[in-house]
């Protein structure tokens, strides 16, 4: 067919026109060519011609000449429409290019609610659906700490199967990047801490022992909390979503696939690495903090930075030193096991994966604060 006949038939006009047969029946004739620059007339003409409708209704496209799948899916609609006001309808006389148009769209089944419509619910059908689920949630985080002491376990027994080149990579990004952030957060508490107990000691003439509270509240609380939290923000949330990037996409399954366990290639390598740089971060946290109170000392209470430290030094132990560290290494073990677990259990696309990074932030904060007080509570217990 030539370009010029087919511009013809493009703007052919449908004839539509209704007849009322003796028998009670209406014949909707359509004549011409039916397609996508005839919609708008075509349809309010056959809108107006159904609704008048009663009993059964014929649709005769006996002399329609043309029929793209636009005016196809128009037909197949107003056939539904009449259907469900409880009219008998049905296409009659269609030639074989027309029926053929038509056999496609008519052949679509309906279509269903993707969504179920929300229902009421009752108080104790609430709370029981958030009950089960929260038990369904611990089973699938017990079954996952499970699986991953038993990849620890074969690891150690066969450590070549750890990924140890990705060990460096791993470190530098959760270490060294998070030095600078880690020290200034650090040293601005410090700072805080120092100006908001000058002002209390000072009415006792006690300022020196700004030191010993600055220097014990860091090494034994705030510093090993504040890195752990910094790096659960930073190092943690990234974890969770790169490991649910990997779930959405179903790169974890092909690891399966292939026979590797995904525990010992992304668990155990970044819950290692956690572990290994949260003691030096703390360490680097409490030399900002003290840093920072000595500043605040210095310039506010005109303490001779010297006799600050001689103070600082006399006032923290070692074991104060070890407490820290020990309870260090433990919150890098908390924030990596919380979001590995939150990246494996990532479900829903993009939005999944964002549901599970900040998920795993505020767990990972929640369990921090929590251990934290287990922490002192057992080192005082111990006399520690």
């Amino acid at each position: 067919m030539s370009p010029e006949s087919s511009a013809v038939l493009a703007v052919q006009p449908v004839g539509v026109e209704s007849q009322q047969e003796p028998s009670g029946r209406t014949r909707i004739r359509l004549s011409g060519s039916l397609g996508m620059a005839q919609l708008g007339a075509a349809w309010e003409r056959l809108e107006a011609l159904s609704a008048r409708a009663v009993g059964s209704v014929v649709i005769d496209l006996s002399q329609l000449e043309r029929l793209d799948g636009a005016g196809a899916a128009l037909l197949v609609e107003l056939r539904s429409e009449l259907r469900r006001r409880g009219l008998a309808a049905d296409f009659v006389g269609a030639g074989d290019a027309v029926a053929h148009n038509l056999g496609l769209y008519a052949q679509q089944p309906a279509l269903r609610r993707c969504k179920a419509a929300p229902c009421r619910q009752g108080l104790f059908e609430q709370v029981g659906h958030f009950a089960l689920g929260q038990l369904r949630q611990v089973t699938d985080v017990l079954g996952r700490l499970g699986e991953l002491w038993r990849e620890s376990v074969h690891v150690v027994r066969r450590p070549r199967e750890l990924p140890f080149g990705d060990l460096p990579k791993l470190v530098e990004r959760t270490g060294p990047d998070a030095v600078a952030i880690v020290a200034l957060i650090a040293g601005l508490v410090g700072m805080i801490l120092a100006f908001q107990s000058a002002l209390q000691l000072r009415n006792f003439g006690a300022e020196i022992y700004v030191a010993n509270l600055v220097g014990l509240s860091i090494v034994r609380e705030l510093g090993p909390l504040m890195a752990a939290i910094l790096l659960a923000g930073r190092s943690g949330a990234a974890i969770a979503a790169e490991i649910g990037t990997m779930r959405v996409s179903e790169e974890i399954d092909a690891l399966r696939a292939l026979g590797l366990s995904p525990y010992s290639y992304l668990v155990l390598p970044r819950i290692l690495a956690l572990v290994l740089c949260l003691p030096p971060l703390a360490l680097v946290a409490d030399a900002a903090g003290i840093l920072g109170g000595m500043f605040v000392a210095a310039g506010l209470l005109d303490i001779a930075p010297i006799a600050y430290w001689n103070q600082t030094v006399s006032a923290i132990g070692t074991s104060d030193l070890l407490t820290g560290l020990v309870k260090s290494a433990f919150f890098g073990l908390i924030v990596g096991l919380v979001a590995c677990d939150r990246g494996l259990s990532t479900q829903g696309g993009a939005e999944g994966v964002g549901r599970s990074t900040t998920s795993a932030v505020v767990t990972t904060i929640l369990l921090l604060v929590v251990a934290d007080a287990l922490f002192a509570w057992g080192f005082s217990m111990l006399g520690w």
